[in-house]
């Protein structure tokens, strides 16, 4: 039986491409939903068996209606990740011109990575944002817009063609997606990994966010991603979003997952799952698991 997985669409979306990236022989049902909440929505109420959502992108950073959507579902846990590369172009129906271009739709994350782009071609053009780019697509093959800033494969689904092609302002830009699943176990270890979770901290006070790190640092343990989102429940309550080299099986990250758990009010794992570059991060020596092991054999001794 083939898996349904839920994707941020319409069709032509770059989370589309990673479903692509992720089943390259299409042996599962895609299913796209108009948001994010969507998705992860679907997936927690059995809907769809995996969903592959935008996590963070390299010139904007994270996506934020993702993390509010696994921040609200303690069942959710990611259990892959997938880098797109990036690549929009301007598109409209046939026959259209630059300067016949008074209004464009996007999505805002798109609209920012073309922003210097816009302002050298277009610096009187209103952009105008939909829920992802290729809805932004779909609108203008409605008659909706003039223009869209979309991906090349958008164009092909909706029978849109390129005014400008590759108008990103970052040539290398690429966007971390990740593949969801509901009450699923940990991925084994590869050597090569990344731990997602968050720490909301007792209460804000001086010191708090050190005494945090420092669950870290201590066990030679890189972050690769630390962001404070508000938590919904007041002005000025944050929690941070932690990445971290290293898996959950690993005596280092046990033993700070360990500390956090002791030193925060709350702490939600997202998931130990390997990282979609295989960079393995160079463990020190007293960090390493034979080095807890020793530690353990001399206080046993004791």
């Amino acid at each position: 039986m083939s898996t349904r997985v839920a994707y941020l669409g319409p069709a032509g979306t770059f989370t589309e491409q990673a479903v692509r990236q992720w089943d390259p022989q299409r042996q599962h049902e895609p299913v796209p939903l108009a948001t994010v909440s969507a998705v992860v929505g679907a997936l927690r109420d059995g809907e769809v068996q995996a969903a592959v959502v935008p996590f963070e992108n390299s010139v904007e950073g994270s996506v934020p209606a993702t993390l509010q959507a696994l921040l609200d579902d303690p069942l959710v846990r990611i259990v892959q990740e997938l880098l797109v590369e990036v690549q929009f172009s301007l598109l409209a129906p046939e026959g259209t011109t630059l300067d016949q271009v008074r209004q464009i739709a996007t999505h805002p994350h798109a609209a920012a990575q073309t922003r210097e782009w816009l302002a050298q071609h277009l610096p009187t053009v209103e952009v105008v944002h939909e829920s992802s780019t290729a809805r932004a697509a779909e609108a203008v093959a409605e008659g909706r817009y003039a223009a869209a800033i979309a991906s090349p494969e958008a164009g092909a689904a909706y029978g849109l063609v390129p005014v400008a092609e590759r108008i990103a302002d970052r040539a290398d830009a690429k966007t971390r997606f990740v593949v969801l699943r509901s009450g699923a176990p940990v991925p084994p270890a590869t050597g090569a990994d990344r731990t997602t979770l968050v720490a909301l901290i007792w209460q804000n006070r001086p010191g708090a966010l050190l005494e945090l790190l420092e669950q870290f640092a201590v066990r030679g343990i890189d972050l690769t991603r630390l962001e404070s989102r508000p938590t919904g429940e007041g002005l000025g309550e944050y929690c941070f979003w932690i990445d971290a080299d290293g898996h959950l099986s690993e005596d280092r990250m046990g033993e700070a997952m360990l500390g956090l758990r002791r030193t925060c009010r709350d702490v939600r794992f997202l998931g130990s799952y390997p990282r979609a570059d295989g960079r393995a991060q160079a463990v020190p020596v007293h960090a390493d698991d034979q080095a807890y092991a020793e530690a353990r054999a001399w206080l046993d001794d004791l």
